[in-house]
């Protein structure tokens, strides 16, 4: 995977107009509350246009005044609650969404991918870390060391990141993938194998 989708940095570049939104949909208005947090219309102002970085002695009066917990003021799913869903991630034109909220160890994401995206030339990039990615439906090519591989529904693909690699859609139909993502040196372990003896 060429970045990390649930970054730290995205979700804090999104509480802003998630703030701004939450305020326009009461019908308040900034200097209101201003008046309710005691926080100055200035930083209010620069909070909801990203001019300003949330902290949590910002945030937490503000989630009492909208009336809301923490995580739900800034958008960040439960752990482990299948009822809420994480929001996709536009990344070079794919939409990632996140299916595990866990720090560390092998996270899981969901890619869905339009036709010749990302567009341009492919850029292949090393970082470190090991990948899993399943092809769910369509043909997804990737560019893994010398290797230039179309992968079509049902198969997988396992490699350290430090080769590098580059994956997108050259089609014309969208393409879905599943992958896992994890500390280097981690690996999907197969406990059984199709036609394995009992």
């Amino acid at each position: 995977m060429n970045e990390d989708p649930h970054s730290l940095e995205d979700v804090l570049d999104a509480v802003g107009p998630r703030l701004r939104v939450l305020r326009l949909q009461r019908g308040a208005t900034l200097a209101q509350l201003s008046e309710s947090t005691g926080i100055s219309v200035s930083t209010l102002s620069r909070l909801e246009s990203g001019q300003r970085r949330p902290t949590l002695e910002l945030l937490l009066p503000l989630a009492r005044a909208h009336q809301l917990p923490l995580d739900e003021l800034v958008d960040a799913p439960a752990t482990g609650d299948p009822r809420i869903h994480a929001r996709p991630i536009s990344r070079n034109g794919m939409a990632i969404i996140p299916l595990t909220r866990r720090p560390g160890g092998v996270r899981a994401f969901k890619h869905v991918i339009p036709p010749h995206t990302p567009a341009g030339e492919p850029k292949l990039q090393v970082h470190e870390g090991y990948e899993w990615l399943y092809v769910l439906s369509g043909r997804l090519r990737l560019l893994l060391g010398e290797h230039d591989i179309v992968m079509t529904p049902g198969e997988v693909a396992e490699f350290d990141t430090r080769t590098p690699h580059w994956f997108g859609n050259t089609g014309d139909e969208p393409v879905e993938v599943l992958s896992l993502f994890g500390p280097q040196g981690e690996r999907a372990h197969v406990r059984t194998r199709p036609g394995a003896s009992s």
